[in-house]
């Protein structure tokens, strides 16, 4: 056995393939959420970090802020503050170890294997009640188009207790430099309960059985894909992506890059749900401003979603609706971009 595969050995919690999978204990399970569950509750009883990690979440602080046509959730979570204030240049990149590499875990840290290739890890800096990690286990820089297809499989595969996010490398991934997904029990995030609000979907087309929506007054653009074939689903999502990377690259570039985007992705009823969220930056001009004048906020999917993390106190009880509705139409891609990919597909 070679080092890398006894690494891994020694991570793991237990392993899911198939909806048939078993806990290692030998104890049946129905879905990929019973195991994560299961590996959050012996984790709260064996790794400090995480332990510390939750016991801090009990102590948050939330409050409400009502938007033009929409609200949001501040939380005030100081452990956030590594991923908001996170370095993600090239050369900070280069200089420190990656924390998502199976050889730079904690000790005390175990994971489910999926499929034998992700491996799901509970975060020990959680904004949620259960929040996971889902690394790949291989050291491969993010990027969504080559997992698009793993995207719609974990959240059929975590049943509808979880949705799954996913955040580009320059927009809001804490490790560009390594494939990784999310996971947060489903509903809490507020743009998937507004999602299902009747007066405030716009249906703009069907393409091959996958209906494609708009959002009305929500104060940035996000565009919605639903469908119950996964094919159709996956190759239009894969479509998005590739019209708006040739929207948004310079016109005399043959950029490969991925395009700025946040997605979440949940499935209920037979029915897959994706929600993007088209980028045009990844932080804001009031991350950057020194002193008491700087706004620790740096919008990824959950922020952009609508639950909004600050770290720091001051901002917590000083933002308000204006700032909110300015750092959204800021970061978030103009409308007119987003109607032209929109007819594209």
């Amino acid at each position: 056995m070679n080092k890398s595969v006894t690494l891994l050995h020694d991570k793991l919690f237990s392993s899911y393939n198939s909806p048939k999978s078993k806990l290692l204990s030998g104890q049946p399970s129905e879905n990929l959420a019973e195991l994560s569950v299961a590996l959050l509750e012996q984790q709260k009883m064996s790794w400090q970090q995480l332990i510390d990690g939750y016991a801090a979440l009990s102590s948050v602080r939330t409050r409400e802020i009502q938007c033009n046509g929409f609200s949001v959730r501040l939380q005030f979570n100081p452990r956030r503050i590594v991923s908001s204030g996170a370095k993600v240049d090239v050369k900070s990149i280069s200089e420190r170890k990656c924390f998502l590499c199976v050889e730079n875990l904690p000790a005390e840290q175990k994971g489910v294997l999926y499929r034998e290739e992700f491996l799901v890890l509970c975060n020990p800096a959680p904004i949620f009640a259960q929040h996971y990690t889902i690394s790949n286990i291989k050291h491969l820089p993010q990027a969504i188009e080559n997992y698009s297809a793993t995207l719609l499989s974990l959240a059929k595969d975590f049943s509808a207790r979880f949705t799954v996010f996913y955040n580009g490398p320059k927009c809001g991934a804490s490790a560009p430099d390594h494939m990784h997904f999310q996971s947060s029990p489903s509903g809490v995030i507020p743009v998937e309960r507004d999602a299902e609000d009747a007066a405030r979907r716009m249906l703009i087309k069907t393409v091959n059985d996958v209906a494609v929506l708009r959002l009305k007054n929500y104060g940035r653009e996000v565009v919605l894909l639903e469908g119950k074939d996964s094919e159709s689903l996956n190759a239009l999502l894969l479509k998005f992506i590739d019209v708006m990377r040739r929207k948004t690259s310079q016109p005399s570039a043959e950029s490969v890059e991925e395009p700025m985007l946040n997605i979440l992705c949940s499935y209920h009823s037979g029915m897959w749900r994706v929600i993007i969220f088209p980028r045009r930056k990844h932080r804001p001009d009031v991350y950057f401003l020194e002193g008491e004048k700087k706004i620790l906020i740096s919008p990824a999917s959950v922020d952009i979603g609508g639950l909004v993390v600050t770290p720091i106190e001051k901002d917590f009880l000083s933002v308000d609706a204006a700032l909110i509705e300015s750092i959204f139409k800021e970061v978030s891609a103009e409308r007119a971009i987003v109607d032209r990919i929109v007819e594209e597909l």
